[in-house]
């Protein structure tokens, strides 16, 4: 198979959808490589490093796009880019539709192939290729709100973990799943209070063993998260529905309670959003204030580290494009059902019903 790896164009954002080691799986199984010249540049990874294990560069995405039959990204492509896919090509990415109405309409008058990363499952019922960028996004979340609660970025003036004497900062982490337990890891080991909520009693139930009461767990009610927003000073929202919409769990009307200088950080900013306020910002700028309670909302968290990022990506998306240069996208998803998952978009139709049901948009199963 032609495979074409074009350079990302988001604001500051600087991973790339394979690696020259993850380039070099496919060249020695006597695959073609595509890499747009400088698609490697933001983290080190030069044209020679491509070059190197039989890749070919060329000068411009439209030529990446032109010479092959499946191209591999990290985020979602933009409409300019959309309108160089074709019926022939597979798209393998992040897509996120369920937020991106105009996306997804482009991508079914594509008639491309579009299989989405966060949408793919394993046999345990989870999201391995979403794994490893949440896992990133919810450590970065306590990071980059230990910075805003500072008071020089307008924050309240609080170290996370407090000192001997003065009481640490109360953190609440909306969400106990992958992001959520990793945004606890960073939060515990920095000495803050947190407190993870779920609707899932089962999973608050593993957390409080995970975390052997060095964490609260609270039943994610409504009155328990407006109670969160009055006494917290960091809000790491890490809801997720697969492939859907985020629900909107802390309102306008609960900033009113909130402390000034407090600090929301919207984990689920891909999807739409937790917080009513939310709305996506780049790491170029990257937070707003509404009801004097900051917000940060990049849509692209795990590009601020993007060497991390990126090789945490190849090592969970490099098996599932092996097999989809092997096989071809039918033939990688008849024999993979968990790879068939990740199917958004194919022959002008929304294949992910929750995603279809979100945009109000055509929906046909794929067969």
């Amino acid at each position: 198979m032609r495979v074409g790896v074009p350079k990302e164009i988001k604001v500051h954002e600087y991973r790339v959808g394979m690696t020259p080691a993850s380039v070099a799986e496919l060249t020695q199984a006597g695959h073609e490589v595509f890499v747009e010249t400088g698609a490697g540049s933001g983290i080190d990874f030069g044209d020679d490093a491509y070059i190197a294990v039989g890749a070919k560069i060329l000068a411009t995405p439209q030529e990446v796009f032109a010479a092959a039959d499946m191209i591999v990204k990290v985020k979602e492509p933009q409409l300019h880019e959309i309108a160089w896919l074709e019926p022939r090509h597979t798209l393998f990415t992040y897509l996120h539709l369920a937020a991106d109405k105009p996306q997804a309409e482009a991508l079914m008058k594509s008639g491309a192939t579009c299989i989405a990363y966060e949408t793919v499952t394993n046999a345990q019922g989870r999201l391995p290729l979403l794994q490893p960028m949440s896992e990133v996004a919810g450590r970065m979340a306590v990071q980059v709100g230990a910075h805003y609660l500072e008071k020089e970025q307008g924050g309240r003036g609080i170290l996370l973990g407090g000192v001997p004497g003065v009481a640490p900062a109360k953190v609440s982490i909306l969400g106990g799943g992958v992001s959520g337990f990793n945004a606890a890891q960073m939060a515990v080991g920095l000495g803050a209070d947190v407190t993870i909520y779920d609707v899932s009693s089962t999973r608050l139930a593993e957390l409080d063993a995970l975390f052997q009461n060095r964490i609260k767990t609270v039943y994610a009610s409504s009155a328990a998260v407006a109670r969160a927003a009055e006494n917290s000073h960091l809000i790491i929202g890490c809801v997720l529905i697969p492939g859907a919409a985020a629900p909107k769990l802390v309102t306008r009307e609960m900033l009113k309670t909130m402390k000034r200088g407090s600090v929301l950080v919207d984990v689920a900013i891909d999807q739409g959003g937790c917080f009513e306020t939310s709305h996506a910002t780049t790491h170029s700028d990257p937070v707003y204030t509404v009801e004097g309670v900051i917000h940060y909302c990049v849509a692209n968290m795990p590009g601020a580290v993007a060497r991390t990022s990126t090789f945490a990506l190849n090592n969970a998306t490099l098996p599932f494009i092996v097999k989809l240069a092997k096989l071809g996208a039918e033939g990688a998803m008849r024999a993979d059902p968990h790879l068939r998952n990740g199917l958004n978009v194919a022959g002008g139709f929304i294949t992910y019903k929750a995603v279809a049901d979100d945009l109000g948009l055509a929906y046909r199963a794929w067969e």
